[in-house]
Order: structure tokens, then C-alpha cells, then sequence
């Protein structure tokens, strides 16, 4: 497994986890203090900001996980993926999109452009 692929583990952990407890020690493993995620829906920054964001999907997707789509591809301090969150109850993937994150010295996230290929309407 490469740096990139433990990177990407560990952002979908953080995402996927559901307990605010554990989310927020999820969010410390995966991201840098004053991390940034920013895609067309949101603009958050630190592990307080991220882990209300997170909280906010699992709000609206009640019983969905992210999954990896494809393989991270990563050069230098970036790396990219593409991602679906799909429903444990029938399947379907409402949402997907890529992301685009700056890793810091220490492998964890410091920033993630976030982009949407799919959206539910609203």
C-alpha cells in the first residue's frame, strides 16, 4: 500500500464514520489542524468544521457510505480519487465526484478541492 493509498484510507474512514466521538478522532487521524475542504456545496476549514460537515451528509444520507472508486493517483504532495456514496440498503449511488488533496509532511490531508459528477436534484 503507498502513502497515497493510506492517505485516501484514512479521508474515507473519517467520512464514513458516524458517532461525533469517534468521527472527530477519525478527522484528527486523516487531516492537518486548520485542513480546508472545499467543493461546490461547501467550504469548511479545521477538524471542527470538517467533522460538521461530515455529520451534515450523514444527516441527509442516512445508512450511505463513501466508496473508492478506481485507484488514487498521487505525485508529489497530491493525489486524486474518484468516490461514490452509495446506500447499504438497495445500492444505488445518488452522489459521486473526485477529490483532489495536498498531503502535509506528516501524510495527513491539508487541503481537499472536492468536485461533483453527480447530484440528486433538489
Amino acid at each position: 500500500m503507498t502513502a497515497y493509498d493510506e492517505t485516501v484510507q484514512r479521508y474515507f474512514t473519517a467520512w464514513n464514520t458516524t458517532g461525533a466521538e469517534e468521527r472527530a478522532k477519525a478527522v484528527a487521524a486523516a487531516f492537518t489542524d486548520d485542513a480546508g475542504y472545499t467543493d461546490p456545496l461547501a467550504d469548511v476549514r479545521g477538524h471542527e468544521g470538517l467533522a460538521a460537515l461530515i455529520g451534515g451528509v450523514h444527516e441527509q444520507f442516512p445508512g450511505f457510505r463513501f466508496t473508492l472508486t478506481g485507484t488514487p493517483d498521487g505525485h508529489h504532495d497530491l493525489v486524486r480519487f474518484s468516490w461514490e456514496l452509495v446506500s447499504s440498503a438497495d445500492g444505488s449511488a445518488p452522489v459521486a465526484g473526485f477529490d483532489v488533496a495536498r498531503l502535509a509532511e506528516d501524510g495527513r490531508i491539508s487541503s481537499v478541492s472536492g468536485f461533483l459528477d453527480r447530484v440528486p436534484a433538489a
